[in-house]
């Protein structure tokens, strides 16, 4: 495991890209710290899963440039891009974080808005006369 493996998340509009090198569990997000860049221990702890649950911790240093969306679909395409890198890494942890539904890429997209109506599925009052 001498050399660094990449992984790609996304979730709603946001795209990670996220590289794992040898390392003492650094994490650098956009130039800052893990800590600095989520501050809600939700997202947090939601971007450490995989490492966690592959038994990583502390193995890898971890880079990764996010683009796009807010603070919860960037948490979620790093969770995301950090489980596809650790499978290039380690095959073996494949079946692990499956199981754990790490490697499901979420599907749900904002609903576009319709001609006629406020919002997507929000209607204007109706009037019977």
């Amino acid at each position: 495991m001498a050399k660094q493996t990449i992984g790609v998340g996304r979730r709603k509009t946001a795209v990670a890209r996220v590289y794992l090198r040898p390392g003492k569990g650094k994490w650098e997000i956009n130039g800052r710290t893990l800590d600095d860049y989520f501050p809600r221990l939700l997202h947090a702890d939601q971007v450490q899963k995989p490492l966690h649950v592959g038994k990583a911790e502390g193995q890898f240093d971890v880079l990764v440039n996010v683009r796009g969306g807010g603070v919860t679909g960037q948490a979620g395409a790093v969770q995301l891009g950090v489980a596809r890198a650790l499978v290039k890494a380690d095959e073996d942890l494949r079946g692990t974080l499956k199981g754990e539904g790490l490697l499901t890429r979420d599907p749900r997209m904002v609903e576009r808005k319709k001609y006629g109506q406020p919002k997507a599925r929000k209607r204007f009052q109706f009037s019977k006369r």
